[in-house]
């Protein structure tokens, strides 16, 4: 992750000379204003990856003489039969259809959100994966 860290910092400091070039040439307000904003992200990612490398064991990806197969192993849990990024994505379309057509549809978008986050909140606490 020390790479990864390293990476989003120099980035940031890209990100951060292309705003003030951007910002001193074009002097529009938006675009600079989504830079700067970036830059902010990038630092964010960037102090998020290098703290969090130093709490944990070096990765494969931090030995420069590590193979491909260091680095195999599990990932982590990923629901494989999930149907509720489905109506979250659906309710998150009309939400976002709403502002295009009329806040009305908000009324519509925001139970089929509610509905989708609860049950993927909740989705191991009941049914027939209850125990995993």
């Amino acid at each position: 992750m020390k790479v990864q860290g390293k990476m989003f910092m120099w980035l940031s400091f890209f990100v951060l000379a292309m705003a003030v070039v951007y910002g001193v040439w074009s002097k529009e307000p938006a675009g600079t204003t989504a830079l700067f904003l970036a830059f902010g992200l990038c630092i964010m990612v960037g102090f998020y990856l290098g703290f969090t490398a130093r709490r944990v064991d070096a990765g494969a990806m931090d030995n420069k003489e590590a193979d491909v197969a260091d680095d195999a192993g599990e990932v982590g849990f990923f629901s494989p039969h999930s149907w509720q990024p489905l109506a979250l994505g659906f309710g998150g379309a009309l939400a976002f259809l709403s502002i295009a057509i009329g806040w009305w549809l908000l009324y519509f978008s925001a139970p089929i959100i509610m509905v989708g986050l609860y049950g993927w909140v909740f989705e191991y606490y009941r049914g027939e994966n209850r125990t995993q």
